[in-house]
């Protein structure tokens, strides 16, 4: 997972720094807009809401923009109805992949995306054919930040205690899994305990990887996977590839 981690977290950077916003700000709106929707405009009483409430705001999504989304999803506005779709696929080197949508027009979205995948070297895959190489947990980065922040041991004790599962070493930064329905209990242990967090998000993790030893195999899945991820309708994109991190900084080089 080191390699796939490691560029989770080139592309949250990139993101941050080269995204267009308006294109990250209707991605984020559509997420609070179906979280309210299924679950109720109650932060308290709504985690899904709460976690995109947060993601939105850490995104500098404007407060009142948020809001609008909410009372769309509750139906104290009118607004377009976005309904949840995933596809499966197989990106080149059969490295497994799950896309997750928010659409309005289930055929045209289905369409873009099996074209994207054949395009570009890979394949869709029949509903189930891959998924069940996944995994749904929350996990959270945090930067290793040499002379300050907490020290391996503190920031182990206060996760474990508040319900995460694992801590493990992803090169720049601590990698904390959890159950996905802990994220936010976890979440708010660190924050109470002052741990700076670059992202806290529920993703779906691989239980086996795909090694891509070689610069080509991993351009091409990595290509595959950016085409897909910059599609307005695709949230997230989930992949199962390794690469080394030798490999990983030529390709970003």
């Amino acid at each position: 997972m080191s390699g796939h981690s490691k560029w989770a977290t080139i592309k949250h950077k990139k993101g941050a720094a080269d995204q267009a916003r308006g294109k990250l700000f209707a991605k984020l709106i559509r997420q609070v807009e179906v979280a309210a929707r299924e679950g109720g405009g109650d932060q308290e009483a709504n985690p899904t809401l709460r976690s995109m409430f947060q993601k939105a705001r850490e995104a500098s999504v404007p407060l009142d923009t948020i809001e609008r989304a909410v009372k769309r999803g509750t139906g104290e506005m009118e607004g377009v109805r976005y309904e949840q779709v995933s596809y499966e696929g197989y990106a080149p080197s059969g490295v497994a992949v799950i896309v997750e949508c928010l659409t309005d027009n289930r055929n045209r979205t289905g369409a873009d995306i099996r074209a994207t995948f054949t395009k570009n070297g890979g394949s869709m895959a029949e509903p189930g054919a891959v998924a069940w190489q996944f995994e749904r947990k929350g996990v959270i980065l945090i930067a290793k930040t040499a002379g300050a922040g907490p020290t391996e041991d503190d920031l182990m004790l206060t996760a474990l205690e508040a319900g995460a599962e694992d801590m493990a070493d992803a090169g720049d930064h601590w990698q904390v899994t959890t159950p996905a329905s802990d994220l936010p209990a976890v979440r708010t242990a660190l924050e109470k305990a002052a741990i700076p967090m670059e992202s806290a998000e529920v993703t779906l993790l691989p239980s086996t990887t795909v090694p891509l030893d070689n610069e080509s195999d991993a351009k091409k899945v990595l290509h595959l996977v950016d085409l897909l991820e910059d599609h307005d309708d695709v949230q997230n994109v989930y992949a199962n590839f390794d690469i080394p991190d030798a490999i990983l900084e030529l390709v970003e080089a």
